[in-house]
């Protein structure tokens, strides 16, 4: 399945493209989209999109974090992201005393700049086209393992030959399920230090209640900034390094828009599945998400219970709840409209028509296809919704902190002295990593809950849990006092009883250790694949790849865009509106107001809280020079451009390629998006930069940071 997964993420779309429609590479703007895009009014070049020997737009645009996207707004290194994205670093940072996730924090200087443990970002240098070279070192006579062995014997010497000794990092990455292939080279920060965080009651005002919702009014933005060593040169963090003065950095826009303006977006999206065959989007809709919903939210009322008992639980949970929230909601939501939508049933016809086409071909080659493919999902629907449950379950740290620690001290145990001494530090800092946050009673009851949920609903369940559950009548309060023993008699139940352990290794206590046993159990069912399972996925991979080989055979003249994978995009589209919402004050509804928000507003309330002073700014009309012409406050927008997960903290520019807003969400009624795109109701949501700018000038009084800014007035 997870092979299945992979080639499932490397897709593309095969129906007619629209206007606003496609995630589209930098290199390929000129030939594809440039004069659509002058017609919707760009005044850019494509040089100044994208250049490899001159600074361009791609310069100021970088991967945060390995799953959101940020931008570099001012001359001193300074990153804009969405809240959400730097969300884990600012509860890292956060303690009960200087709690930076419900308070809010801002640096007055470079010196007050805190730096999280792990935090990096990414900067895209240039991409080419490899496809002939790498298909070239495979035929049609291969099994997939061979030909998988074989791309990746020729992708280590791509990336040997491009990352100058080191100097960056060079990714080389399938497209059309392994019909085309780019490589990517990149150049990675790792010093980035947290510049200004508005407090939750701002940034993620709306809660879980307007997550995919429309209209939203909410805050969702915090500053961080790069630093670099002297030389400007990548370095680890020290107090020597400086800010980064980079190669390009956004100007922003404080004249605001109007409807049907020009939009763009460049980021990472993460992934889309606009390939995937009628056959997967079933499976999805009737077996892997309705898994995903239900242990998605039986982890989350767990966790809730224990982080409202106490304040630093919340926050050393607070991002990971925050993780499963949000694809809980997403994963009923793409079930709600892919039904709605019959998504399914239109690939069907699309289907039918390449069947009749492959049966015309002088070749047999793409005859077999559909059949293939639709026998495999008919095959692994049971097996989908098992991989969820079971998934979600290795959320649960508990469920996965035995088998890694445990792993890695089998190995320091089989060590001789000198080689137990290199080891041990790195063994060291591990158990300090997974024992960090930790919070015993929560991990406890949400592995036993995730456990009796497993057993009761998947088959083929792994061995070791159906012995228990068969044991224990497969109750909660039996997986429970069963999880309660467990850690009392384990060598894991915290980290100065591993660490103990450490001081006098014993494999056959290691071995026989109840969490260690429970572990290895689930992780080795998780990665558990029968011979029949493997020759159903090689038979699968290489009909998918067929058929979509096929498919853009069949349409010559369609433009096509790969599918999102976490590599650099360009979206196109304009600011537009949705039906008139009453909900909304605004006079129309691709936008929201400062009025609205304060509407919103129950003191108290966990989702719509709000801090006093910015109902103070409000009351005052204290807009200063962000207020729109007609004399709102703006705060959040709406466009049409095709973006996905991973776009969050994408910068949306206008026409001059100015920064006018900060993308963080879609629209529930779109969710389907992921698989196919619908120009009617895909909208991607905004913060207002303006609304980040009063934040940051009026409410938090950092003007040293609009200070050093390029505006446009």
């Amino acid at each position: 399945m997870k092979k299945l997964l992979f080639c499932l993420f490397l897709a593309t779309f095969i129906l007619p493209v629209r206007a606003n429609e496609g995630m589209w590479f930098l290199m390929h703007i000129e030939r594809l989209n440039y004069v659509d895009m002058q017609k919707m009014g760009l005044q850019l070049t494509p040089e100044e999109i994208y250049s490899i020997n001159n600074h361009s737009l791609k310069d100021a645009i970088v991967q945060f974090g390995g799953g959101c996207t940020a931008e570099i707004i001012s001359d001193k290194g300074l990153v804009l992201t969405n809240h959400h994205c730097g969300y884990g670093n600012i509860a890292e940072l956060s303690t009960e005393e200087n709690d930076y996730l419900n308070n809010g924090f801002w640096a007055k200087n470079y010196e007050e700049e805190l730096k999280p443990e792990n935090l990096s970002v990414r900067f895209f240098v240039r991409m080419d086209d490899v496809s002939k070279r790498m298909l070239a070192q495979v035929n049609d006579s291969m099994s997939e393992d061979e030909r998988e062995a074989a791309l990746n014997r020729e992708i280590a010497k791509i990336q040997e030959e491009n990352n100058e000794d080191g100097k960056y990092t060079v990714s080389v990455k399938s497209f059309y399920s392994g019909n085309e292939f780019y490589y990517f080279v990149y150049e990675d920060y790792n010093d980035v230090r947290l510049v200004g965080t508005p407090p939750k009651d701002i940034g993620k005002f709306g809660g879980d209640t307007d997550n995919w919702e429309w209209p939203r009014h909410t805050g969702d933005f915090s500053l961080f900034r790069v630093y670099a060593d002297q030389d400007g040169n990548p370095a680890e963090y020290s107090e020597d390094n400086v800010p980064l003065n980079p190669k390009y950095h956004l100007p922003t826009s404080i004249r605001g828009f109007e409807e049907n303006d020009f939009a763009m977006i460049l980021g990472y999206p993460g992934r889309t599945n606009r390939w995937m065959p009628a056959g997967g989007i079933e499976q999805n809709v009737e077996y892997a998400y309705p898994a995903w919903v239900e242990a998605s939210k039986a982890s989350m009322d767990v966790m809730k219970k224990y982080m409202d008992e106490k304040p630093q639980v919340n926050l050393d949970y607070a991002s990971s709840y925050a993780g499963i929230a949000n694809y809980w909601k997403n994963r009923q939501g793409m079930i709600d409209a892919l039904k709605q939508h019959k998504t399914a049933k239109s690939k069907r016809k699309e289907e039918k028509k390449f069947q009749r086409w492959a049966k015309k071909q002088k070749t047999d080659k793409y005859k077999n296809v559909m059949p293939v493919i639709n026998e495999y999902y008919s095959k692994t629907n049971k097996s989908s919704e098992h991989d969820n449950y079971l998934m979600l379950m290795l959320r649960t740290r508990l469920a996965t902190l035995p088998y890694r620690l445990g792993k890695t001290t089998e190995y320091y145990i089989d060590q001789n002295e000198a080689k137990q001494a290199e080891v041990l530090p790195k063994l060291e800092k591990e158990i300090n990593n997974l024992y960090d946050g930790l919070y015993l009673p929560l991990e406890k009851e949400v592995l036993a809950t995730q456990l009796k949920l497993y057993s009761d609903k998947a088959d083929n369940i792994a061995p070791k849990v159906k012995a228990i559950a068969d044991e224990n009548n497969n109750s909660q309060e039996a997986w429970q006092t069963y999880i309660d023993q467990a850690v009392e008699n384990s060598i894991f139940k915290s980290e100065e009883s591993f660490t103990a352990f450490l001081n006098n290794p014993d494999m056959e206590v290691l071995k026989n250790d109840p969490l260690y046993v429970l572990s290895t159990d689930l992780l080795t069912r998780y990665r558990a694949k029968s011979d029949e399972e493997k020759e159903w996925e090689d038979k699968y991979q290489k009909a998918f790849r067929l058929m979509i080989q096929g498919m853009r055979k069949q349409n010559p003249d369609e433009k096509y865009y790969p599918d999102a994978n976490s590599t650099l995009r360009l979206t196109y589209g304009k600011i537009i509106s949705l039906p008139k919402d009453p909900s909304n004050d605004a006079k129309k509804n691709y936008y929201t107001t400062l009025k609205g928000t304060i509407a919103k507003y129950q003191p108290g309330d966990e989702e719509f809280n709000m801090p006093k002073k910015l109902v103070d700014l409000y009351e005052s009309r204290d807009f200063g020079q962000y207020a729109d012409k007609d004399g709102y406050l703006p705060v959040n927008f709406l466009t049409d451009n095709d973006i996905t997960g991973g776009n969050s903290g994408s910068p949306v520019l206008n026409g001059k390629g100015e920064l006018i807003g900060l993308a963080f969400d879609g629209n529930i009624e779109a969710m389907a998006g992921d698989v196919i795109f619908d120009d009617k109701l895909q909208r991607t949501i905004s913060v207002d930069i303006r609304y980040v700018l009063f934040l940051i000038d009026k409410y938090a009084g950092a003007t040293h940071l609009i200070d050093e800014l390029t505006l446009v007035k």
